[in-house]
């Protein structure tokens, strides 16, 4: 059915205006009864955040989405646009979405008061009905709101106090759709008030003169809650008027922050093969666990999901070096991979003073040691590997290079007495598959280390532990003081 091209057509199709808040909500309505999914791509928020936007929709609230870095604030905000009507129409020409049956600006008030039902209208599609503005200190009124535009006003003939002469700001051409703001506690507090003043009385003051603009938008905001009192804050009057606080959250469990890595990792290279173990991707998540609960490390600055994604990615690159440099035809990161990826660590954790001191790669490396020692009692429960321990303690050690083949190194693991056989069979995987094999080996071996009964070396090399220590997390600690001629 061909699209009308006039008010007189449009109003004759029995189109209805609405709200964008009753238009979302009536969307939002008909995908629960279909029983739709919301939110594509977003794990793990389906019991807690999820069902808060929904009811802030259902209530047609201007929201604020609280949380730390990487919670999926902003890709949750884009995805409102799912809920928007596929096209709208508007007076052809206008800047602000104007509505051919109530128009807002001059320009569309006098339009339709010129043309009347043969007023030409355009149709917008929902994802140009989404505005999003990253707020800075430097951001300005006539950024957000408008300015007097004195080209305007001279080549018109209008007087700078005609309306006419309005550059119109990013909230009026959002006009009929969402207006997004992330990170609101940067936002100055006159451009709050600003906003605060268009949400509550529809009005504003542009250089002096009064303007009213009664905007039908959806205001949603983002903020990270450290930023209230480091960088900024949220004026009382604003915050009043946001009608919910929706807090988001990391993933509660290994399982679906893995999920989430998997989804977003960049995994595919070219057309080799990669297998990516289990124990691998569910290690380097629970290094992020291991990393937010850390006291040496910011909580309130938080440790981003994206520390995982970029990890991972790492981890399979070092991977991929190596299967360059063997010729093998199969990537199978390693224990020795992660270890790799430390710079993919360093940069996204803010340190305390204790933390500081150690440094931020030893304390990475101690955290792939911590999270592997948790994983190794997830999967090695009750398994002895006491013949192995007895082998390092008698003088014997093992190097397994990052850049060695999986060939060389099972040659290598062999001589290490029953490591490879039936100790492995928790890990589920075919034993001709070597590169899986000497993987799955060096978790062993990594998992030893972290129990202390062997020590890990400056090369990557395992050997008898020097010092016997019963308690695993309080040798880390006092490891970690030992700093005299690491650097």
């Amino acid at each position: 059915m061909p699209k009308a091209g006039t008010i007189g057509e449009l109003r004759a199709s029995g189109y209805e205006q609405r709200s964008v808040k009753d238009e979302m909500r009536a969307n939002l309505i008909a995908k629960l009864r279909l029983g739709e999914r919301l939110f594509r791509g977003i794990i793990g928020y389906d019991e807690t955040v999820v069902p808060q936007l929904v009811n802030a929709v259902l209530s047609k609230h201007n929201f604020i989405l609280l949380g730390l870095r990487g919670q999926a604030k902003s890709r949750i905000i884009r995805q409102l646009t799912d809920l928007l009507d596929e096209e709208i129409p508007i007076i052809a020409g206008s800047e602000i979405n104007d509505d051919p049956f109530a128009p807002l600006s001059a320009y569309g008030r006098q339009t339709v008061d010129l043309h009347g039902d043969e007023t030409k209208i355009d149709w917008v599609h929902r994802d140009n009905r989404f505005v999003e503005k990253l707020a800075t200190p430097d951001v300005t009124i006539a950024d957000i709101i408008g300015d007097v535009d004195p080209i305007k006003a001279a080549k018109g003939g209008h007087l700078l106090s005609d309306e006419l002469t309005i550059h119109f700001g990013l909230l009026p051409r959002a006009n009929r759709g969402i207006f997004a703001i992330n990170e609101l506690p940067d936002l100055a507090g006159k451009i709050q008030v600003g906003l605060f003043n268009i949400m509550q009385e529809g009005d504003v003051q542009i250089k002096g003169y009064p303007v009213r603009l009664p905007l039908d938008v959806l205001l949603v905001f983002s903020a990270n809650p450290e930023d209230y009192t480091a960088r900024g804050k949220i004026i009382t009057p604003l915050k009043d008027r946001i009608g919910a606080e929706i807090q988001t959250h990391y993933p509660s469990n290994v399982q679906l922050s893995s999920e989430i890595t998997k989804q977003e990792a960049w995994t595919k290279r070219d057309s080799e093969k990669i297998a990516i173990p289990d124990f691998i991707a569910e290690i380097i998540e629970q290094i992020a666990f291991e990393a937010r609960d850390d006291q040496r490390i910011d909580k309130r600055s938080g440790v981003s999901q994206r520390f995982s994604i970029s990890v991972l990615e790492s981890a399979i690159s070092n991977a991929e070096r190596r299967s360059m440099i063997t010729g093998e035809a199969e990537i199978v990161p390693r224990i020795s991979d992660i270890y790799a990826a430390l710079p993919a660590m360093t940069g996204k954790m803010e340190l305390e003073y204790e933390g500081e001191q150690i440094g931020a790669t030893r304390l990475a490396e101690d955290l792939i040691k911590r999270a592997s020692g948790v994983m190794f009692e997830g999967f090695f429960l009750g398994i002895d590997f006491e013949p192995a321990v007895q082998w390092f303690e008698q003088g014997n050690k093992i190097l397994l290079s990052d850049t060695a083949s999986a060939d060389e190194c099972v040659m290598l693991l062999e001589s290490v007495p029953e490591l490879i056989g039936s100790t492995l069979a928790p890990l589920e995987f075919d034993r001709v598959d070597t590169a899986m094999m000497v993987s799955a080996c060096e978790f062993v071996l990594e998992g030893l280390y972290a129990q202390n009964k062997i020590t890990r070396t400056e090369d990557g090399g395992f050997e008898a532990a020097t010092k016997a220590k019963r308690d695993r997390r309080g040798m880390i600690y006092e490891d970690l003081t030992d700093l005299e001629g690491y650097n």
